[in-house]
């Protein structure tokens, strides 16, 4: 695999975060630069946004608010973090992207893709990852690993209700399904190595 761009996108319990860690990790070991990154976050200033959006403090913002908040923080990411890092051939791996806030936000909160991927083209001109990774997994083994992940309790886009993770999840495999020239599915079911083993497999036969 050349230097590019890869997003790791799923609902909650969905193991992302471990995923993203496995893949830099695996691809370090190949001799490449590897970014291992996260959204909403990356940058001091996105960090900054992120403490406001995920704190369970104060009544939270409504979903255009909170639109313009994720597209706020993606424009600094962008600009300061990823960008410079794909000019110089570097991997990138995010911990969530672009169709995270189309699935939240949209799917999710109400919002129309119009207005998000609007939010998207004028805040980081449209930068789209080469591949988008959706980890999927089944809402109960979902649960029993929040359960065991989120002992202090859940932040306050993951506390939500279960209606609306199950949009979240609609909006994801509607993306993949439109979009599969851009995303890879992969079963989340498993040990993180059988899951890593599985991504690098997909990722491996796309390059």
């Amino acid at each position: 695999m050349n230097g590019r761009f890869i997003a790791f996108e799923g609902g909650e319990g969905a193991g992302k975060s471990t995923q993203a860690r496995l893949l830099a990790e695996a691809l370090r070991a190949r001799d490449h630069e590897v970014v291992l990154t996260r959204e909403p976050g990356g940058t001091a200033g996105a960090e900054a946004i992120r403490a406001l959006l995920l704190s369970t403090e104060g009544d939270g913002w409504g979903p255009r608010a909170e639109a313009l908040l994720f597209a706020a923080a993606r424009a600094d990411h962008v600009d300061k973090l990823i960008r410079p890092a794909l000019a110089r051939g570097a991997f990138v791996i995010c911990d969530r992207f672009l169709d995270s806030s189309r699935a939240y936000q949209g799917g999710g909160g109400g919002l129309s893709d119009a207005d998000v991927l609007t939010l998207h083209a004028i805040g980081s001109e449209g930068l789209l990852p080469d591949v988008a990774v959706l980890l999927t997994l089944a809402p109960d083994v979902a649960a029993r690993r929040l359960a065991l992940r989120d002992t202090a309790g859940a932040d306050r886009i993951g506390g939500r209700e279960a209606d609306y993770h199950a949009r979240v999840a609609a909006a994801f495999e509607r993306f993949a399904a439109e979009a599969p020239d851009r995303f890879v599915r992969i079963e989340a079911q498993g040990s993180p190595a059988e899951v890593h083993a599985r991504v690098l497999a997909a990722l491996d036969a796309r390059a």
